[in-house]
């Protein structure tokens, strides 16, 4: 893309990087800036931890928009392995010039080659068809190929096996693969690449070694108005703060899964739908569902949401 950013062309500043964000929606913490930063100028990965819903996922997509590059992302799932990850062979097309070889055999070895002569020039053809023109490339090869660099999204991680964790090594060390029959493809740009787990399972010593951490926790109260406003154009003030006071209490109550920013997104947008001014108790009961996802957390939480309610009442000043 002409309008990428040139890898010559360092970011100045982590502040740079915090309006760029703003820029592309996304509302980042300091810690978060900083960690995309030290990528950019380092060349490293980030390991994003953190509860599903937090942003994680979020961010490789608006440093793809703020920055102007795409966006490659691959799902990981257990079972995931090289063919789907890096590069697989055109199957229907090697059998097509297949067919054609087939056909095409008298003219190729010729009546008068001897049985060496024919293997040699039968074995040239053999190699064609473990050429590039054959190559499929997947998410890992086309990141690493994007002339002016691009954006890596290695979604959930902890899903894969520990076997693919250890294939990736190679490509988050030296951004570069080795394919047996084409030899070592390296990039001429490095993809930022970031990889995002729910610490479903611990990750091995040799991939964290190779990344920056970054742990993205639930926001505070002024950062989480602040993404709420960016993400919900045109709320209402009062009724911003009463949301921001009642999913903060509701995250301070014993729950199997507290809402995250992305269902309390999802709660505003609600609240606006709904032309709510003012929380009240049976309009937070009948919603609740959108911010819990276990019957047995909205129990829970039902037992009190009078008093939850009452309480961010009182902090917005309704």
């Amino acid at each position: 893309m002409n309008d990428a950013l040139p890898a010559h062309a360092p970011l100045e500043s982590i502040e740079e990087v915090e309006l760029g964000l703003e820029s592309a929606g996304y509302i980042a913490s300091r810690r978060i800036a900083t960690a995309i930063y030290l990528a950019h100028h380092l060349q490293k990965p980030i390991l994003v931890e953190g509860y599903a819903g937090v942003g994680k996922t979020e961010l490789a997509k608006s440093v793809a928009t703020w920055l102007k590059l795409p966006l490659i992302r691959m799902q990981c799932y257990e079972g995931l392995d090289e063919s789907k990850a890096l590069y697989e062979w055109k199957y229907g097309k090697q059998l097509l010039y297949t067919q054609i070889l087939k056909d095409k055999i008298n003219s190729v070895v010729g009546e008068d080659d001897n049985l060496t002569v024919a293997l040699e020039k039968l074995h040239s053809f053999g190699d064609i068809f473990f050429s590039r023109q054959f190559l499929e490339p997947r998410p890992l090869l086309r990141a690493l190929e994007q002339p002016g660099g691009a954006v890596l999204l290695i979604d959930e991680i902890d899903k894969s096996d520990q076997e693919f964790e250890a294939f990736l090594l190679e490509i988050l060390s030296d951004y570069q693969v080795t394919i047996p029959e084409l030899g070592t493809i390296g990039t001429l740009v490095p993809p930022i690449v970031l990889l995002t787990s729910n610490a479903t399972r611990d990750l091995g010593d040799a991939l964290k070694r190779r990344c920056l951490h970054l742990h993205i926790g639930f926001p505070d109260e002024k950062l989480e108005a602040r993404i709420i406003a960016s993400r919900v154009p045109g709320i209402d003030a009062r009724l911003l703060k009463q949301l921001v006071s009642f999913v903060q209490q509701l995250r301070g109550i014993d729950l199997k899964k507290a809402p995250s920013i992305s269902e309390t997104i999802d709660w505003a947008r609600v609240m606006v739908l709904l032309h709510t001014a003012v929380l009240e108790v049976d309009l937070v009961r009948d919603t609740l569902n959108v911010l819990l996802k276990f019957e047995a957390d909205i129990e829970v939480a039902n037992k009190q949401i009078a008093g939850l309610t009452h309480k961010a009442r009182q902090d917005a000043g309704v």
